[in-house]
């Protein structure tokens, strides 16, 4: 009998039925007051006068009509440059003694964003929050005796002098607390490895000693992950090795277009749980299996606002117009994208941080991650998200039965003609007709989506397919970034980043 795994489950399940019934609106209220109240004595929030924002009789619209968006490089340039040349109390109160490194999933150059003591609290919080939810998902009392393997960027911090660098996942990880060390798996010394093929190496190698009940990191660097494992240990399925693997806490990006090749490395289904950790914080967790949607986290060091969705406001680096109206969370409206904006205790005010999200359940305050800013295809108006994208490709992937968990597309002029380059990557590249694939998906998206279907009876000529090996795509990111981590693969890529691409691949094959 698993009896310190059912103390912790009934000390879960107790603390989630005690757990009030939140108003977001009002949670979202109190966040925005206590963010102007802490920051209203820094060089920010003197410039932009927090102190009579507070003062106002609608502090929402007036904070919305005298501080301006801010993309990364504005906020950058701007404020956080003085950070790095020794001041203290530019956006936020102190100074940071860490930074979440990113190069986001389309930058050439690195970010070096601001996360302080009190995001690590936040975060922390948001963690407690998602464990506390496991109550809904009906899980078995021996689960909460096992192992989590924590698959991130290493916690081998730099340090800097006055702080230390690294990735989002690598900083939560070094900063885990004391009672959970025991569960943490790969543990603290391979965790620090550095090399991302070394530090599987040494999972790999490790793996039959571990008794891993969940999964946690983004999907295409875990797949590889297991895949190397199972390889290894030359067996059929990772639950050969992990028996009782019974949940997959996934994040970064969206897990359906990996779904169907992630579950091929599986004896039996698991309970996958969906949630939004960005370098800028823990925005979002998964509660209920009735759903893939994500709660927002509404109580706890970030405020939202939401710009509406719409071509005339977005720019073509991504960023957002500046007369784009905005919508606090009492206005949204279900099912429609908006851009996210953000205002968070690391000093991020109004804060792009170029993901797109929709509502699926307004009074629960769940989203969906639909997108990316700079991965909208709109080049002869067809009007692609990622989210469109993704559903494309599922619905691909079952037409043919076919595993395509990577691809990239790019609107390229061929003999002064637009045309759609997609490149999939695969595993299955022997028996596939790409004019089939081509022709295929052409069709799923003129039946999804009325802007492409005009798009392809004007100025849009046609879809061409690629069909890749998946380590193509790896090797790609691994040339342009590292393995591992929080590293992605761009969705939507420009002519000169397709350029690139091209090139390289041309070379891998060669």
């Amino acid at each position: 009998m698993a009896i310190k795994g059912s103390l912790i489950k009934n000390i879960i399940n107790v603390t989630d039925r005690i757990s009030t019934e939140s108003n977001p609106v009002e949670e979202q209220e109190k966040v925005l007051r206590e963010l102007l109240e802490k920051a209203k004595d820094t060089a920010f929030g003197k410039y932009y006068g927090f102190t009579k924002i507070l003062e106002s009789d609608h502090i929402k619209k007036t904070y919305s009509k005298k501080v301006p968006y801010f993309d990364y490089n504005q906020m950058n340039t701007k404020w956080w440059h003085r950070l790095h040349e020794g001041e203290e109390d530019i956006s936020w109160p102190g100074s940071p003694f860490y930074y979440a490194i990113s190069s986001g999933t389309t930058g050439k150059t690195s970010k070096k964003i601001p996360i302080t003591e009190d995001m690590l609290d936040a975060i922390k919080l948001a963690g407690i929050k998602q464990v506390t939810a496991l109550a809904n998902f009906d899980l078995p009392s021996d689960f909460f005796e096992k192992e989590i393997m924590m698959l991130g960027s290493s916690t081998n911090l730099d340090n800097k002098g006055d702080h230390l660098e690294g990735e989002i996942s690598g900083i939560s990880a070094s900063n885990i607390p004391f009672w959970f060390r025991g569960y943490y798996k790969p543990g603290e010394e391979i965790a620090k490895i550095e090399d991302w093929d070394e530090r599987v190496k040494h999972i790999a190698e490790n793996a039959k000693k571990w008794d891993i009940g969940a999964l946690s990191g983004i999907p295409s660097w875990m797949e590889l992950m297991l895949k190397e494992v199972i390889n290894y240990h030359q067996v059929d399925t990772i639950h050969d090795i992990w028996p009782n693997l019974q949940v997959y806490t996934s994040g970064g990006v969206a897990f359906k277009p990996y779904e169907k090749s992630f579950n091929a490395l599986l004896k039996h289904p698991i309970t996958v749980i969906d949630t939004y950790l960005a370098s800028e914080g823990f925005i979002a967790c998964q509660t209920r299996p009735e759903t893939s949607a994500m709660q927002l986290i509404t109580d706890n060091g970030i405020y939202f606002e939401f710009v509406p969705f719409e071509p005339q406001y977005i720019q073509q680096d991504g960023s957002i117009t500046e007369k784009a109206p905005v919508v606090s969370f009492a206005d949204v409206e279900e099912g429609k994208d908006y851009v996210l904006l953000m205002s968070t205790v690391s000093g991020a005010w109004r804060y792009l941080i170029g993901d797109t999200i929709a509502f699926t359940d307004k009074k629960r305050a769940e989203i969906k991650i639909t997108g990316r800013t700079k991965f909208f295809l709109n080049v002869v108006g067809s009007q692609l998200s990622v989210n469109k994208m993704n559903d494309a490709i599922q619905e691909l992937e079952n037409k043919f039965d076919i595993k395509l968990p990577e691809f990239t597309v790019s609107a390229v002029k061929i003999d002064n003609k637009f045309y759609h380059i997609w490149h999939l990557g695969s595993t299955d590249t022997s028996d596939i007709n790409v004019e089939d694939l081509a022709s295929a998906l052409d069709d799923i998206l003129k039946e999804a989506n009325k802007n492409y279907r005009v798009a392809r009876s004007k100025a849009l000529k046609g879809i061409k397919v690629k069909l890749l090996p998946l380590t193509i795509f790896h090797e790609w990111c691994s040339a342009n970034k590292k393995k591992g981590g929080q590293v992605k693969m761009e969705k939507v890529m420009n002519e000169e980043k397709y350029s690139e691409f091209d090139a390289f691949i041309k070379k891998q094959l060669s």
